[in-house]
This record gives C-alpha cells, structure tokens and sequence, in this order.
C-alpha cells in the first residue's frame, strides 16, 4: 500500500457518511490510518480534490466464497438448485490446493478493486484465512462446518475447534464458524456450533431459507434433495431440522447470528436480536427465486446487509452493483437505506463497526471514491446509484491501494 503523508485532506462534491446524511463540498482530515474530521467547506484549500465525485465508506462484502472464483461464468444458475450444488461440489473436489489458493487471491483482488474493504467469507477448511491475514482490509473467515450424519458431525466439529485453536484473531482477520445449511448440517451440530461460537465470542453464519427444494426437505423430508443427498452417501432424516425457525433456535439467540440469503423466510419470521439477513441481489435474480421478503424484514427493523456470494453465481464480487441492481428492482427502498446495508450494516453484522463501515472521527480510513451520474437530479443518492461508473479510487487504513 503506498502511503500518504499525515495529516492530510481529501475534498469530494458529496461525502455520504452513512451514520449521518450525505454533505456537500465535503472535507476529510485523516491522519496514519484514522478519519480525525469532516467538515463542509467550498473554499478551504485541500490536499486532494476529487472533484465531481462522491466518497462514501469502504464497501463491505457481508458473504461471499473466494474459493469458488474459478467458476466464474461455468456454473450458470438454472431452475434445478441441486444440480447447480453438484457442479460446485464437482468443482472443489477436482480443483487443486494451488488452483484455490489462486483462485482465492483472485477474488481478492477484484473484491479490492470494487472498494470492498471488509468481507465475510465461507471457507471450507478455512483455507482463506493464510491469504485474507495478508492483505490490506479486514475480514472474518468463517470456517465451514458439513455434517449431517452422526458419524460426519462428531468430527467435523471436532475440526472446526482445531482451525479456531490454531487461528486467533488477529489486528485484521478474524475467525468465525459456518454450519453450512440445514439440508447439510445435523441438529444437534447446529446446536454445538453455537455453543462454541459463544464460548469463543465470534460470529456465526448459515445459509438458510435459500430455496424452495431445502423448505421442502424440511418441512416434508421430500424433493430433489432427498435423492441428491443419497447419491453422497449423507442422508439421514433424522438429523434433519423441520424449519428454518428451528435452525434459528438451535444456533443459540446470544450469538452473533447471519443468515444468509433468507429467500423463503416468511416475513413474520421471529429473527432473533443479534442477527442480520445477508441478501446477495443478483443471486437471488439469477436462480429466479420467488420475491425477497426483504422490504417487510426493513420495515420491522431487521438488520439486512448484502453479499454477493460467490463468481458460481454472480458475474463479479462488486457489492456496489448489488446496491444498484437492487435500486432498480426496489426503487421503493430508499437510497440512503441501500448503501447504508452495503456499509455500515455489514460492517455490524461482522462485528467491526467500531472500526469500519461509515466516515466518522476516530474510524478507520476506509473510503472508496465513486464519479457521480449527472443523471441523478438533485439527489446524491439518485447521483450514486443510478450511475454505472465504477469505483474509481479505493483508501484502506489511509493507504491508497
């Protein structure tokens, strides 16, 4: 990362705060790796002007598997979600330790490019972690836990108390555990699971509600997942949970809790407290689900944050898209909503935002610089998320990347 002197300032012609609304000719004093102040100020002379420009906080990416960036445009979604699983499972079978160690940097370097500066990623064997430890912005590597067979889970738990042994948080990197998803992942693993997360103090996160194939299984012990989970050789009704609602109980309610994707979850769904639904738009588009219940879950002030889950399923790991793509789709979401879940919502559910996730005094120098749609009317938010210009400049810790 190449430094900048301390203490400088950055000029742009909306600063959007996120935690406060968005200011015209806005100022920036940042000094090592830390916002000390923000100000309006037209005429004052700065450091670094970038003109017609926006500056909002460092994206962050709340779910996503970098070792799936090898099957960028090989794995195209289609009407049948179980064979879509075959693929990726095909694929990380096959695949060797190099190619997702590539694969995986690979990811990372776009995700940086995009202004991500804070993900969350699935990790199986939490493989990331060697390479998310080294780079610039922060992260949680969430080792992923599979088992739903007795005699799968014992041991599978048993590897997951090993990695977080050997893997301590660290300034920038932070562990966290996945068990998968209910059509994956025994109850009474569920239920370990969580009592380890808390006894450790780290998030958890599990995919849940994702399609109408798992509600079926749950709920009927029928579909297509039935017979593709004896084709694995894992099937075993009995460990099977009958709801998503369970899932949520058994995770334990004091954790940290992200369900990802939540497509199925009905919009009275009892989300517990510390929880947040990581929505990935494109997604959720790409394999035709049923609409989002998402408008209801904001309305009763449920956290909601967004992904982009992994290149199987998504064109690329650019978490502004997802906002503006959403903002097409839902143009009844207000602006200052959808970037505030692309930001400082993500950066809550992950458990880092005292230190990320809006531009605020005392806060990491995480900010991404965007040129402004004339397009947009009056409206900075209308500026922001009707354009298609790309992040232009990306700040990390008061580096510039």
């Amino acid at each position: 990362m190449a430094a900048s002197a301390s203490p400088w300032t950055l000029r742009a012609r909306w600063i959007f705060p996120v935690n406060t609304p968005p200011f015209a000719d806005g100022i920036l004093t940042i000094d090592g790796e830390r916002i000390v102040a923000l100000e309006a100020n037209r005429s004052r002379a700065v450091d670094v002007d970038v003109g017609e420009c926006a500056v909002l906080p460092g994206l962050v990416n709340a779910h996503t598997h970098l070792d799936l960036t090898g099957l960028r445009g090989k794995c195209p979604p289609g009407d049948d979600f179980t064979d879509w699983l075959r693929r990726v499972i095909r694929h990380r079978r096959d695949a060797t330790m190099e190619q997702i160690t590539s694969d995986i940097l690979t990811g990372l370097a776009e995700s940086l490019r995009c202004g991500t500066t804070l993900l969350g990623d699935i990790s199986a064997g939490g493989i990331s972690w060697s390479s998310l430890a080294e780079s610039p912005l922060r992260s949680v590597v969430f080792y992923e836990l599979l088992g739903l067979t007795e005699a799968r889970a014992d041991p599978s738990l048993g590897l997951a108390r090993d990695w977080l042994h050997g893997h301590r948080a660290l300034a920038h990197c932070r562990p966290g555990l996945s068990p998968h998803a209910p059509y994956s992942v025994r109850k009474t693993l569920f239920s370990r699971t969580g009592r380890l997360a808390l006894l450790s103090k780290i998030p958890l996160a599990v995919h849940l509600a994702e399609s109408r194939e798992e509600l079926e299984l749950l709920r009927n012990r029928q579909g297509p997942f039935v017979s593709f989970l004896k084709e694995l050789g894992v099937w075993d009704e009995d460990g099977l949970a009958d709801s998503p609602s369970l899932v949520m109980k058994l995770c334990n309610r004091r954790n940290s809790l992200l369900f990802i994707h939540g497509n199925y979850l009905t919009p009275s769904a009892r989300i517990p407290r510390n929880s947040t639904i990581v929505y990935c738009p494109r997604t959720h588009a790409a394999f035709g689900h049923a609409p989002h219940p998402i408008r209801t879950f904001l309305k009763r002030g449920v956290r909601v944050a967004i992904g982009t889950d992994s290149l199987a399923s998504n064109p690329d790991l650019d978490v502004l898209a997802e906002v503006r793509y959403l903002r097409q789709q839902r143009p009844e979401i207000p602006g200052e909503t959808l970037l505030r879940m692309a930001t400082l919502s993500g950066a809550e559910a992950l458990g880092w935002a005292d230190e990320t996730g809006s531009l605020e005094a005392g806060k990491s120098a995480d900010l991404v610089v965007v040129p402004l749609s004339k397009d947009g009317g009056s409206d900075p938010h209308e500026q922001l998320l009707r354009s298609d210009l790309p992040v232009q400049r990306v700040l990390c810790r008061g580096h510039w990347l």
